[in-house]
């Protein structure tokens, strides 16, 4: 990945070494195990990869995204860190690539894509095809309003009721700081 973007070999050789050199210990009831060779390095949190696949399938047309106005942007997907939004059209394809793609990551990450942890929420889709779609990806049903990143998507913004959580979270971290 850092080659793609221009990095030299010096350079890549140092970040591997920050990365995947050292070992690390737990503290279990004030003990420490022991030591634990680091292997998989900062690939969690870094949506670079995946995002370059998802915009690749977007291009060849094997996955259909959402077409935001007039100018022919197509979104297919939204990241933060290690949180991943995909938004397609409710279609059989998208499902087996979307499918596809997930799966791919994990074999090329090393990372495991808890899909039991996942939701799927369709917007005007029939029932059927939404329980079928879960089924297939092995993921719960989710419905409109969600929280994303901690704000609510698809609510009323204009409900106070809707912002009550967020409100108090921030109340809760200000007096943390003190008077």
């Amino acid at each position: 990945m850092l080659r793609r973007f221009g990095f030299g070999s010096l350079w890549i050789d140092w970040i591997k070494a920050c990365v995947f050199a050292g070992n690390l210990s737990v503290l279990v009831n004030g003990s420490p195990t022991s030591e634990i060779n680091i292997q998989r390095g900062l690939k969690q949190g870094d949506p670079e990869g995946f995002a370059g696949v998802m915009r690749s399938a977007v291009l060849k047309g094997l996955f259909k995204g959402f077409d935001v106005g007039d100018d022919g942007l197509v979104v297919s997907h939204l990241q933060y860190a290690d949180d991943t939004l995909c938004i397609g059209e409710a279609s059989y394809e998208n499902l087996w690539t979307l499918k596809a793609i997930l799966r791919g990551f994990e074999l090329s990450s090393g990372l495991k894509v808890n899909f039991w942890k996942s939701c799927l929420i369709g917007v005007n889709v029939p029932p059927v095809f939404m329980e079928n779609a879960c089924n297939f990806l092995n993921c719960k049903q989710g419905a409109i309003p969600f929280n994303y990143l901690g704000l609510p998507v698809g609510a009323n913004p204009r409900r106070a009721s809707k912002w009550d959580p967020l409100v108090d979270k921030l109340r809760s971290r200000l007096q943390s700081w003190g008077n």
